[in-house]
C-alpha cells in the first residue's frame, strides 16, 4: 500500500475535485500553469487561497515556455500591429507573460500576486 501524502499543514488530501471547463478556459489554465512552473494542483490551490507564489526565472522549463510565448506574441503583434485585434484571453495571457518578464528582469525570481477579479 502506498504511503499517505500530507500537505504543509499535515492534512491528508483524500478528496478529488473535478469540474468542467470550456476548451478556451482549459487552454488558458494550461498556459498559466506552464508559465508558473508549478503543478496544476499547486497553481489552483494558490489561486483559490489567494496565496502569492514565486516563479523561478532560472528554471529551464519556465524559461523555454516564456521564450515560446514571447515569440508567439511577437509574431501576432507583427502581423496585426494592433492590440485591439487580440482576444481577451490572449490579452490576459500577454499581460501575465509581461508581468513575469518584468519581475524576473528585476531579480531572478518573479513574485506573482494573486488577485481575484470578476471576469466578464
Amino acid at each position: 500500500m502506498s504511503q499517505k501524502n500530507l500537505d504543509n499543514q499535515y492534512r491528508f488530501r483524500s478528496v478529488t475535485v473535478g469540474f468542467r471547463m470550456s476548451p478556451q478556459e482549459s487552454r488558458m489554465l494550461n498556459e498559466k500553469v506552464k508559465l508558473s512552473g508549478l503543478t496544476k494542483q499547486d497553481y489552483l490551490l494558490h489561486c483559490i487561497e489567494n496565496r502569492n507564489y514565486t516563479i523561478d526565472g532560472r528554471s529551464t522549463r519556465v524559461y523555454k515556455e516564456l521564450c515560446k510565448k514571447l515569440k508567439y506574441f511577437e509574431d501576432v503583434l507583427y502581423q496585426t500591429k494592433e492590440l485591439e485585434k487580440l482576444s481577451l484571453d490572449e490579452l490576459e495571457l500577454f499581460e501575465y507573460v509581461l508581468q513575469i518578464v518584468v519581475a524576473i528582469r528585476a531579480k531572478k525570481r518573479a513574485q506573482i500576486i494573486v488577485v481575484q477579479e470578476p471576469r466578464q
